[in-house]
């Protein structure tokens, strides 16, 4: 009966232990990378050509701090129209797994984010919008043509 009773002891642990790893791990793969690659949309069609790379320490991580705090929403979305750009992070010369599709709305003053094959979407506010496109894209929202 002891040893059973530390079983379950052990068992419960283990649970506590594997559990805070998974939730680690999936933090990590989000903010994995020491810079960011994002792509631009070419034309209306699905094409996308290198916009720029952004290596800056402390610009990689304002995004992170970003999209960190993002309450994400479980979606899958159907756009009228492909992204405006894709960025994502990359580490030693490796993608992470997770690519970010981002569109303009149409008032240019919010940005929308689809993780790819994730089925993760968000609207963000217009502070955070303005935010997060100044700091990937290096122009403010309301300029954009």
């Amino acid at each position: 009966m002891k040893l059973f009773k530390y079983l379950i002891v052990f068992i419960g642990i283990f649970s506590i232990f594997i559990v805070g790893c998974s939730n680690e791990s999936s933090n990590k793969l989000q903010n994995e990378g020491n810079k960011i690659l994002v792509e631009k949309r070419v034309g209306e069609e699905n094409k996308y050509e290198h916009y720029k790379e952004i290596t800056d320490d402390s610009t990689v991580r304002k995004a992170k701090d970003i999209l960190k705090n993002i309450s994400w929403e479980n979606a899958e979305v159907s756009m009228a129209y492909p992204p405006h750009y894709k960025f994502h992070f990359v580490a030693d010369n490796e993608q992470s797994g997770l690519i970010y599709d981002l569109w303009i709305s149409p008032n240019k003053d919010k940005v929308e984010l689809v993780i790819e094959g994730e089925g993760k979407y968000v609207q963000l506010n217009k502070s955070k919008s303005a935010q997060l496109f100044e700091t990937i894209i290096g122009v403010k929202l309301s300029e954009v043509e």
